[in-house]
């Protein structure tokens, strides 16, 4: 039984209607202004993230403010994980327009602020603003999918978003770039505000109301949301730190992530389906595979563009172009599957994906320990396409496995669980970069040598999802049968 079945026998929805499951359903009269507004939320995160990235430095630079840089960074990314922790929460208490509505204007308000401030410490105040609004635009946006598509559609709804992602990555940081050089760096920021302005008015007529009956009374998770916050800050400092301290804040790290989710599964309104992290269940292990994908993704997004340059003497913009190439790969393959209709073939996908992830990780580790160039275009293609074949499915097993009551917090934990991955492996990278000596390295030889030890970790760090994959289609199948 698909989704949409199962929330209309529960009377919580009017389902859609079918029509043929084409990528032109997407943009008929009944999804076109449903479509825009989700891909506008994907947008959203996507351009502010590689517009802030390349306009940043030079805000730095007028302010003198360098030894903060990375903070702009980091507040934004724990501001949005935390945020879109709580988002299921606000949604079954606000319903999806308000909350929506709300999470867009703050993040309108932390934009305006950084755009004008005139100092680094409001520059960081509006950042914190900006990562709590998208991080609930992005988990709502995700938890609205399979309430206003059919099942059928629901891939290519993802195919779209991934397209429109893999246009930011190209055009994001030119914009940026030629906006910051014309004009100032404010413009970068503050080219959101109009892409805002049309999200909250889709939103407004789009986004569902809540459902009549009591209204449930919202409680902020006070104490887990605060453990979740410094465990990731812990996992993100432990990247910039000393091996001993960076070991210490790893071990905390640890401690404080899984005592919230130890919290939360006692908890009395949870912000997590009861599922969460099971190695029993197949929601379970597929929120296993969406944090461990990210997690040894992170690695490139750290550290391949830095090698691209100083070891192959790659231009910013070559070495840029070569690292959006898996974006590329992702938008394209997403596009392309979502056309399979048969389940068998879908099911396939889920555990190819992070497979395809191991090869091409394989790839990158091999051009850095040979030095050869070749591997990186393949390894890059590669990685794109297996995350590219297996997202959407994969996060639609997860959905579909959720129990009905719960399915609010299993779609707006994904994106949050994709960004706590990237965070995650990004503080990682960082340990086993200090450990393998690269910020002492000064040649291109030795750099080479350094991150061939942390692309070698990032390729064991991919080994697990593609067993949790496959154990989550086996469980699958065991409760079909059941």
């Amino acid at each position: 039984m698909d989704i949409m079945t199962q929330a209309a026998d529960h009377g919580e929805i009017a389902p859609p209607a079918e029509g043929k499951g084409q990528w032109a359903d997407l943009l008929a009269p009944r999804y076109a202004m449903t479509t825009s507004m989700l891909c506008l939320g994907v947008a959203l995160y996507a351009f502010n993230g590689f517009l802030v990235t390349t306009s940043l430095p030079t805000a730095v630079e007028e302010f003198g403010g360098a030894a903060l840089i990375s903070w702009a960074l980091t507040l934004y990314l724990a501001a949005s994980i935390v945020a879109g922790a709580s988002a299921a929460l606000l949604k079954q208490a606000l319903g999806g327009k308000a909350t929506l509505l709300l999470a867009a204007l703050l993040f309108l308000a932390g934009t305006l602020i950084a755009g004008l401030a005139e100092n680094m410490a409001t520059v960081l105040l509006g950042r914190i603003l900006q990562g709590i609004g998208e991080g609930i635009v992005a988990a709502v946006c995700y938890a609205l999918i399979p309430e206003m598509y059919p099942e059928k559609l629901i891939a290519k709804v993802f195919g779209a978003e991934a397209g429109v992602w893999a246009v930011a990555a190209f055009g994001a940081p030119v914009l940026a770039g030629w906006l910051t050089e014309t004009i100032s760096w404010r413009a970068a920021f503050l080219i959101n505000v109009p892409m805002i302005l049309i999200f909250l008015a889709l939103a407004l007529v789009i986004a569902p109301r809540r459902a009549g009956g009591p209204r449930p009374a919202f409680r902020l998770p006070g104490l887990r949301l605060t453990l979740l916050s410094l465990g990731l800050l812990a996992i993100l400092f432990a990247g910039v730190s000393g091996p001993l301290s960076a070991a210490l804040l790893s071990a905390v790290a640890a401690v404080l992530l899984i005592a919230t989710i130890l919290f939360d599964k006692r908890a009395e309104e949870s912000i997590m389906p009861a599922e969460a992290f099971s190695l029993r269940s197949p929601v379970g292990l597929g929120l296993w595979v969406v944090l461990m994908m990210p997690v040894a993704q992170a690695t490139s997004g750290v550290y391949l563009v830095y090698g691209l340059q100083h070891v192959w003497s790659l231009s910013p913009t070559a070495a840029g172009a070569l690292y959006a190439l898996m974006a590329i790969s992702w938008s394209t393959t997403a596009i392309l599957v979502a056309n399979i209709k048969l389940k068998q073939h879908t099911d396939r996908l889920i555990w190819l994906g992070p497979l395809c992830q191991i090869f091409g990780l394989g790839l990158l580790f091999s051009a850095f320990a040979s030095g050869e160039l070749a591997p990186v275009f393949a390894g890059q293609l590669v990685i794109g396409a297996g995350f590219g074949m297996s997202w959407a499915y994969l996060s639609k097993m997860t959905m579909e496995e959720t129990p009905l009551a719960e399915r609010d917090k299993t779609s707006a934990l994904l994106p949050t669980l994709q960004s706590a991955g990237f965070a995650l492996g990004g503080g990682l990278a960082g340990l086993a970069a200090n450990s393998a000596g690269l910020a002492g390295a000064d040649t291109p030889a030795a750099i080479r040598h350094a991150l061939t030890i942390v692309f070698l970790i990032a390729l064991l760090w991919s080994l697990p999802a593609v067993f949790a994959a496959r154990q989550a289609l086996a469980k699958t199948k065991l409760r079909a049968n059941e």
